[in-house]
């Protein structure tokens, strides 16, 4: 397996580049708008700059955020991935404190006991490299080095395996980005596109183990999601990652449940439909 935490190095944190995500133990636009509005349209105009209050090491600081309405929803892709017009609000869903290097998606980073800061402070702020958050957008690759500070801070603080799946879930969703925004000017522009495949992969796979491993252990709802759509999620992640025959009994679990509504029940028979296409 390739190092998922290649990056971090700028952060001071090269230590843990081999760090486990699922420790051992544990496991008991619309192309037609109009022109005009693309012409003017400014990503820097959409953001603002959010207070936050470190809860490792009580510092304030701020970070990039999207304004409210600010972005439309487009599409969703078949992994759940949100497409909006205009800009990626994903970029900005990490939270990274600059100063002792916590980090953490939006919806976790308040949430940090005692013990799970000490820790942080141990293995991470001993050897973090504060790096000054001063561009007025987050790059993608800005994005992804920040996801995978919040993805070694969960491991560290044994945050919940649905955390870690969610990050890795998320990570892929922002290389898959960069990939689509990339410039075929840029040198070795295939080989570069084939790397951020592999490696968007790779994400898709430990979301899909986590993932798998949360469903049996974990209540709902799970990051957000009720238990039919993490079930339709582990159907197509491990579609995605060529685990046809799982897809096929995540797919037959959702289309026999009382509990699935019929939305779900239609994107489980396109799930459904594409194991055939790869089959045959």
């Amino acid at each position: 397996m390739d190092n998922l935490f290649s990056g971090l190095e700028e952060f001071g944190l090269g230590n843990l580049s081999n760090i486990n995500i699922y420790d051992e133990k544990e496991k008991e636009e619309d192309k037609d708008g109009n022109k005009k509005q693309q012409d003017t349209f400014s990503e820097e105009d959409i953001l603002f700059d959010k207070s936050y209050s470190c809860p490792v090491c009580d510092s304030e600081f701020k970070s990039k955020s999207v304004k409210t309405g600010k972005v439309k929803l487009q599409s969703l892709d078949s992994d759940l991935r949100p497409r909006y017009q205009q800009a990626d609000p994903l970029k900005y869903d990490a939270v990274l404190c600059t100063n002792c290097g916590y980090a953490a998606l939006t919806r976790f980073f308040k949430y940090v006991t005692y013990t799970q800061a000490e820790w942080i402070k141990k293995s991470i702020s001993a050897n973090y490299k504060p790096v000054a958050d001063t561009n007025s957008v987050y790059s993608y690759d800005d994005a992804i080095a920040r996801h995978k500070m919040a993805l070694v801070n969960s491991i560290v603080k044994k945050a919940k395996v649905s955390e870690r799946a969610y990050i890795c879930l998320k990570t892929a969703w922002v290389i898959r980005g960069k990939t689509e925004t990339l410039s075929k000017d840029t040198l070795d522009y295939q080989k570069v596109i084939t790397q951020l495949n592999k490696e968007e992969l790779e994400f898709l796979s430990n979301a899909y183990e986590g993932f798998s491993e949360a469903f049996m252990k974990e209540t709902f709802p799970m990051c957000g999601m009720d238990e039919s759509t993490i079930g339709l999620l582990l159907a197509e992640l491990s579609r995605k990652i060529g685990k046809l025959d799982e897809s096929s009994r995540w797919v037959s679990r959702i289309l026999t449940s009382r509990e699935a509504n019929e939305r779900i029940k239609e994107k489980a028979r396109d799930i459904k439909e594409l194991i055939k296409e790869e089959r045959n």
